[in-house]
């Protein structure tokens, strides 16, 4: 077959497509992956053949927004996305006006720039399976054009599909008369210049392939989830030599994510309070800090490591805790090796992968605004003491490893694109 794999160019999203990328390649398919122009390297360094479509559009264009802007849009899910939060609460009339805005403001910007080429490239292509992430709507668009079939690849929490889950049903409870669907409405556009009908799966796909257990994802009951196995990969990477030994104590540690210092303005805990207080532990603490952010550090207890970066998936097996964002890469890479975890989250989903961390017993949660060294030092201790978080640790990896893996998947995947393809 031929397997056409369409993002945008945020590298955190594109290195969770990478595994089922390679899966697929390795089973004998063709693969190509279209994006901006810009990302082309980003996608070759993968070892993945990339294909340049359309023009750059800056995904963090927020960054140009003033620091209460950014503060806005950093905490929790985005407007209209947040009724995953609360579905009951949901207002229709807000909703609705959400939705435009969300079609109009940011799915348009990130996506008119590559439809046009990618459909182009498709038509000349015609590969048999279109695979995109939750707001590459140019992949579908690009699919139905050529006759494939396609799917969505999830990033984590399936917000986008719980949100047009429940704007569909409010959607429908209206009078005849002030029903409106701003993003089928968009999407449709497509259909009518290059000949086809609009149909729900241009919004959420044929079937979506979701990488997090059940145990950590929102419920959807109108979309076929496939599930597949999270298998971490961040890149090119180096494990330093220290890692190599066991640790004479009990290793816990602590990231907070790139996009915080990366995109945002830092880190919005007290990330030195933290560290002191958990070097009171009788433990070794492992911290990954920015350089940026490490000229700023005190002088730290001896029993506190420093680290601008080390694979989480090399560094996670060595720990008998973690501390973390929340991020689900990170949550899930955990999640593979019975560690217990605290998530202190602020940004999209990690909010929502925190809750459902903790309700599942696997680990703890604190949101930042109300993180403090003594709190995070309290949470720690319990997850090193108390057995119950390690019990249903592994009971969380059990789950995750017993979804298939990229490879075990290949051959569903191609029976759903026999199904799926015009």
């Amino acid at each position: 077959m031929r397997i056409l794999f369409a993002a945008g160019r945020e590298k955190s999203i594109f290195l969770y497509l990478v595994p089922l990328a390679w899966a697929l390649r390795s089973a004998g398919h063709e693969v190509r992956v279209a994006s901006q122009p810009a990302f082309a390297p980003v996608i070759t360094q993968a070892g993945l053949t990339a294909v340049p479509v359309g023009r750059n559009h800056d995904p963090w264009r927020l960054t140009a927004l003033t620091p209460d802007g950014r503060a806005g849009l950093r905490r929790g899910i985005p407007a209209p996305y947040d009724v995953v939060e609360d579905p009951t609460a949901a207002d229709f009339a807000a909703l609705r006006t959400g939705v435009a805005a969300a079609v109009n403001g940011w799915h348009k910007a990130g996506n008119v720039p590559m439809v046009a080429e990618l459909v182009e490239f498709a038509r000349a292509w015609e590969p048999d399976l279109v695979i995109w992430e939750p707001m590459t709507y140019a992949g579908p668009i690009a699919a139905k054009a050529c006759g494939a079939a396609h799917a969505r690849l999830l990033f984590g929490i399936d917000v986008y599909g719980a949100a047009r889950e429940i704007y569909r049903r409010l959607n429908a409870a209206q009078p005849e008369a002030e029903r409106a669907d701003p993003l089928a409405d968009w999407l449709g556009s497509y259909g009518r210049k290059y000949g086809f009908d609009y149909t729900e799966d241009l919004a959420t796909g044929h079937f979506t392939i979701d990488q997090f257990p059940k145990s950590l994802q929102l419920e959807t009951d109108s979309l076929d989830h496939v599930r597949m196995q999270y298998i971490p990969y961040g890149g090119a990477a180096v494990v330093p030599e220290w890692l190599w030994a066991s640790p004479e104590r009990p290793r816990v540690a602590v990231t907070l994510g790139l996009t915080a210092t990366e995109v945002f303005d830092g880190y919005n805990v007290p990330l030195a309070d933290i560290l002191a207080d958990l070097a009171t532990l009788d433990i070794e603490v492992v911290a990954t800090v920015t350089e940026a952010e490490q000229a700023r550090l005190p002088r730290l207890p001896d029993n506190v490591r420093i680290t601008s970066y080390v694979p989480w998936h090399a560094l996670a097996p060595t720990c008998a805790a973690v501390v973390h964002h929340g991020g689900a890469a990170t949550l899930a890479t955990t999640s593979r090796h019975a560690v217990p975890q605290l998530a202190l989250h602020y940004h999209f989903d990690q909010p929502i992968l925190g809750r459902k961390l903790a309700e599942h017993g696997a680990g703890l949660e604190i949101g930042t605004t109300q993180a403090t060294g003594a709190g995070v030092r309290s949470a720690v201790h319990r997850l090193l003491t108390e057995p119950a978080f390690r019990d249903r640790a592994r009971d969380l990896t059990a789950e995750i490893l017993g979804a298939p893996s990229p490879s075990r998947l290949v051959g569903r995947l191609e029976q759903l694109t026999v199904k799926n393809r015009a």
